[in-house]
């Protein structure tokens, strides 16, 4: 093979491989921010099921902050493995904010993960949603059915257990039936949301 026509080769298949590179990066930068969005999306329709009422959400200028700073005070509380994913104001037509809405997790389900999210108005849960999970078919992974996320609007935003008898009152939920180790993960997550309102954001004022 002639000398000019290696370099000719070794040019194309030089262009051939930067274009790809190329090609291959804009690819991934476009599902990358596609992604991020159905993230960002499946946030605020968890929010909007857990305050159902709001106008507006508003970021927190120091949430980073603010989270970094719980996670202490979380565990001085006797929670552990919880961890804050985010949290939001919830402001009305005017600006002024009326409540908030929490994202925390409990590392500790069965199955790992337990992603929750609540609505906090004067001091009472809004509303639950479990937002992620990996928990046993037709055990933990109950707590997306049956009404369960249903009974936590109106319990106290303070220290809730969950209880296997009786009838539970505004500081206490129904257990998931057979899955003690995901409702505990459940109640260990949503007392870490409440003890970050408490003592992060309740004293804001609303």
């Amino acid at each position: 093979m002639k000398k000019s026509k290696l370099i000719t080769n070794t040019l194309v298949l030089f262009l051939v491989a930067v274009i790809a590179v190329f090609s291959l990066a804009m690819v991934n930068q476009v599902t990358r921010d596609s992604i991020a969005q159905a993230e960002i999306d499946a946030r605020n329709a968890s929010y909007r099921n857990v305050y159902s009422d709001a106008y507006d959400f508003k970021e927190l200028d120091d949430e980073t902050q603010l989270i970094e700073q719980s996670q202490s005070v979380i565990s001085d509380s006797g929670i552990s493995g919880c961890v804050i994913n985010n949290a939001l104001a919830v402001v009305d037509e005017s600006g002024k904010v009326e409540g908030y809405v929490v994202s925390s997790s409990s590392m500790q389900g069965y199955g790992g993960e337990v992603q929750i999210a609540v609505g906090i108005k004067d001091g009472k849960l809004t509303g639950l949603e479990v937002v992620k999970n990996s928990e046993t078919p037709g055990f933990g992974a109950n707590c997306k059915k049956n009404g369960f996320e249903a009974q936590f609007a109106g319990k106290n935003a303070g220290t809730l257990e969950f209880i296997k008898e009786g009838t539970a009152d505004e500081n206490q939920f129904d257990a998931i039936s057979g899955a003690t180790i995901t409702s505990t993960a459940i109640q260990d997550a949503v007392n870490a949301a409440t003890v970050f309102y408490n003592n992060c954001l309740a004293e804001r004022g609303e």
